[in-house]
């Protein structure tokens, strides 16, 4: 990733510091975050959800696929791809989600009630992030809104008729023996369903062609987000709870009213549908609907529109405190794959004898040093690489054969 062309010289390393700083730090929050949904107890003593899980649920899961949009707009030079390179962009996309899938499906043997393996589930947002990246950042942007208004609806018209989806981690075997099973539950029944998640990748792309280097741009990430995070929640309470939607929801339904308000609580597992058009008014975790969407998108951008505004506080008074919070999150947030795979193994493993809190503080503090160690050794981490190395091949191969494939012109 450099900075821009147009960027002063002598600002370059500066700027690319402060960004790639505040990009990992965000990265590195919402790693800390899943964790904390798979590691700490989600229900309260009187029932209710948990601070931990009321803060991370839904959140952290959508602010790694914005980032992966904020990625995949760095990978393409932070702008529209033009015609000649699309070929180039195509294949570093797929190569990376067909590393990105296998990893997630070689994982496919760990519990699914511990944690759904969300790779294969990116694997293909990657795939569908290809056209993506060919339109204008307007364009973009107005179809992340259209999805994220129309597809839950979608899934929710045909809903009732779609196979149920097994909530467990895919594996290649499970894939071939149903093909038409997974093909669904990846794409929109699943827990991270990939056509109304695709708006997710649509928010990170625009903010990745944005000039992340502005403190004004990061101020407005920051505000905008937490706008409209608080106000699709305030949306979803007002429209269940003081306007009948909840009536509505108990009347269209054969669940008990505890279930219902388990699901508002706690939220579905992918998307939640049923017999009434009120289920698209809650905003649950991972019920995919549009408050919950973009209410996890306005969330998303707060998050990271804060860690790129600390960025810029390097050189005041709070420089060595800013340096502490951030540096070890960048660290880890820089090889999230890796870590994340870690965490995965770990939480399935038999090493995992600890209480709720101590093992996810001992992870909490095991990926923040590996996070550093590696920063100040490799540089990179070991999957991370692999998937770069992997991409960049693909890529080269590509525009290597269309060079030796072009017709010579004339003199």
């Amino acid at each position: 990733m450099t900075a821009s062309p147009l960027a002063p010289t002598e600002q370059i390393p500066v700027v690319e510091k402060q960004r790639l700083l505040g990009i990992d730090a965000a990265r590195g929050i919402a790693l800390l975050g899943m964790m904390a949904v798979h590691s700490l107890i989600a229900v309260s003593d009187d029932g209710s959800p948990t601070l931990s899980y009321g803060i991370s649920a839904g959140r952290s899961s959508a602010l790694f696929a914005v980032l992966a949009g904020v990625g995949i707009a760095f990978t393409t030079g932070r702008a529209r791809v033009e015609r000649g390179d699309r070929g180039a962009t195509a294949a570093s996309l797929t190569a990376r989600a067909a590393v990105v899938g296998a990893i997630g499906l070689i994982m496919g043997y760990t519990h699914a009630e511990l944690a759904v393996v969300i790779l294969p589930y990116y694997a293909i947002l990657f795939v569908i992030a290809i056209p993506l990246v060919f339109l204008p950042t307007r364009a973009v942007a107005a179809l992340g809104l259209l999805i994220a208004l129309v597809v839950p609806a979608v899934i929710e018209f045909f809903g009732t008729s779609l196979p149920a989806p097994s909530l467990d981690n895919p594996t290649l075997v499970g894939i071939i023996e149903n093909p038409l099973g997974w093909t669904v539950e990846l794409l929109l029944n699943g827990e991270f369903p990939a056509l109304p998640w695709t708006a997710y990748i649509c928010a990170g792309i625009v903010i990745g062609r944005l000039k992340l280097t502005s403190a004004n741009v990061a101020g407005a990430l920051l505000v905008f987000g937490a706008a409209l995070a608080v106000g699709a929640r305030i949306l979803s309470e007002v429209l269940i709870f003081h306007l009948g939607g909840f009536e509505h929801l108990m009347a269209g339904s054969a669940l008990s009213r505890e279930e219902i308000l388990d699901i508002i609580a706690y939220g579905a597992d992918g998307s939640v549908f049923g017999s009434t058009w009120w289920w698209l008014a809650v905003d649950g975790p991972h019920s995919s609907t549009p408050l919950d969407l973009l209410g996890t998108i306005g969330s998303s951008m707060a998050v990271i529109g804060a860690m790129l505004f600390l960025g810029h506080l390097a050189g005041t008074k709070l420089d060595t405190l800013v340096k502490v919070a951030m540096v070890p999150l960048a660290a880890a947030g820089s090889m999230t794959l890796t870590l994340y795979v870690l965490h995965i193994w770990f939480i399935n493993s038999n090493y995992d004898t600890y209480g709720a809190w101590t093992g996810y503080i001992l992870q909490v503090l095991a990926a923040l040093a590996i996070g550093l160690f590696v920063k100040l050794t490799t540089g990179r981490g070991p999957l991370e690489a692999f998937v770069t190395m992997v991409a960049n091949r693909s890529k080269r191969a590509v525009t290597e054969r269309a060079s030796t494939t072009a017709p010579a012109h004339p003199a």
